[in-house]
């Protein structure tokens, strides 16, 4: 079938996606050229909010590219895009302190993070079988196959969704250790919230994506086995 009813609801979703990109960049520029008013730099709030939290052992590093920002939990690494390490602009701050949520997560075992930390190895290699096994399986019709394929898809969606509240509860602690620390005032606290909630809305385009496929997959697995 070259063509499924659910492939309209995909396709709004792709649109979703791209949105929320193109959101996302447009956000983060718009706040990156106002100054938080505590002149922190990315790095200074990420050490201040690791030290504060007994993170100490904790490094940061600058990486090249622009919201490569990210928390690596095996060698212990908050790793910042160069914009958001040297900049002591709104939305650098708030990226910042985003990925010491995670770390501060990491610390204190939050069940969503323990969860897709130990999922994430059968991630890797369910969603690089998953779309071979479905097209095998749909052209050739073996029926088996397709349900296989769509178990090792409903990893990866799994994963998705369990991605969701790890990122949400990550904003939520920058945003209330960001104001009880002085990083940035209560009128700067909208442009955090902007920055980071349009962060936020890729994550959830990106799993809306997955679970709608998900459901296209099952939907013909079902209907081919009536």
């Amino acid at each position: 079938m070259l063509f499924h009813p659910m492939d309209i609801l995909i396709f709004i979703a792709f649109g979703l996606s791209m949105w929320a990109s193109f959101r996302v960049r447009s956000t983060f520029n718009r706040w990156a050229e106002v100054r938080a008013t505590s002149g922190m730099t990315g790095y200074d709030a990420a050490r201040r909010m690791l030290d504060a939290g007994g993170l100490y052992d904790v490094a940061i590093e600058a990486v090249p590219g622009t919201l490569s920002d990210h928390y690596d939990p095996v060698h212990r690494v908050v790793r910042l895009s160069e914009p958001v390490y040297y900049e002591s602009s709104i939305s650098a701050i708030s990226v910042a302190c985003h990925e010491i949520g995670h770390a501060i997560q990491h610390k204190e075992h939050y069940p969503m993070l323990v969860a897709r930390h130990k999922i994430f190895p059968v991630v890797n290699f369910a969603s690089g079988v998953a779309p071979i096994l479905l097209i095998i399986g749909m052209l050739l019709s073996m029926a088996n196959l397709v349900l296989i394929g769509i178990i090792f898809f409903s990893v990866a969606v799994a994963f998705q969704l369990i991605t969701l509240p790890v990122e949400f509860d990550a904003s939520n602690r920058a945003r209330k250790l960001m104001l009880s620390y002085g990083f940035v005032t209560r009128e700067e606290e909208h442009g955090v919230a902007k920055v980071l909630n349009a962060a936020a809305l890729t994550y959830v385009a990106a799993a809306l994506i997955s679970l709608l496929q998900l459901l296209k997959f099952v939907m013909i697995f079902a209907n081919n086995r009536d």
